[in-house]
């Protein structure tokens, strides 16, 4: 099983703690894992290790550092805090890429994440960072600083479309605020799947009902494929 190694970074004062792998050999492209509210969790884990298996660099980011929670109701609210900022959150997730530049320099970058990482990831490309590709699954779609600038990275969003969160007004929007832009987007969304279709397990560790493995493995499949399809 791939180890994924345990490295400090920082974003300003804050010290931010990340898990790092790479392939055996030189890495197609070094991809940039946004974890779900909870942070690092064994489902991230299991996906970041599958991008090692495939030929890829990946660096797990943190969104909290040293205050990390390790309950739902605390992740809730640590969540809440970072997102009341949203320009600070953006140079949160900025810090991620540094690092894994650092780590992995002159390779193409990628970013993909999952609920509030999913989110994290469209927040980089409205920013204009210049990624290779981004991947949001069962990400939130709403943001306070819509983009207002052609976007770099191709998009991929990956949405269950009985996703409690995100209503399909949401989606509607979405689309409008990327064509404004000419974002160049897939959208891939699952009938009858809720949120957080890509974990089997809740942070708590019993059986996730939302968990669907269809949508789980049709949605893999997608960023695997436009990955070869981006990156040559």
């Amino acid at each position: 099983m791939t180890m994924l190694e345990q490295i400090v970074y920082r974003d300003g004062e804050t010290a931010l703690t990340g898990w790092f792998a790479r392939p055996a050999g030189s890495p197609r492209a070094a991809v940039a894992v946004y974890p779900t509210f909870m942070n690092k969790t064994p489902g991230v884990e299991v996906k970041a290790r599958a991008l090692v298996a495939a030929g890829y660099a990946v660096l797990i980011g943190d969104f909290y550092g040293p205050a990390a929670p390790h309950d739902f109701e605390s992740a809730n609210t640590a969540m809440m805090d970072l997102r009341a900022d949203p320009l600070a959150m953006r140079t949160r997730l900025v810090a991620t890429l540094t690092a894994l530049e650092g780590l992995v320099p002159g390779v193409p970058q990628v970013a993909i994440g999952f609920c509030l990482g999913g989110m994290a990831v469209l927040e980089l490309a409205r920013a204009g960072h210049d990624l290779a590709l981004v991947a949001s699954f069962h990400g939130l779609l709403q943001t306070p600083l819509p983009a207002h600038q052609p976007i770099k990275p191709r998009i991929l969003v990956c949405h269950g479309d009985a996703d409690f969160l995100v209503p399909r007004s949401h989606v509607l929007a979405f689309w409008e605020e990327m064509d404004t832009v000419g974002a160049n987007w897939h959208f891939h969304s699952y009938a009858g799947v809720d949120h957080g279709f890509t974990n089997p397990l809740t942070p708590a560790g019993s059986p996730n009902p939302s968990f669907d493995a269809s949508a789980n493995q049709q949605s893999w499949t997608a960023l695997l494929s436009l990955l070869d399809e981006v990156l040559g």
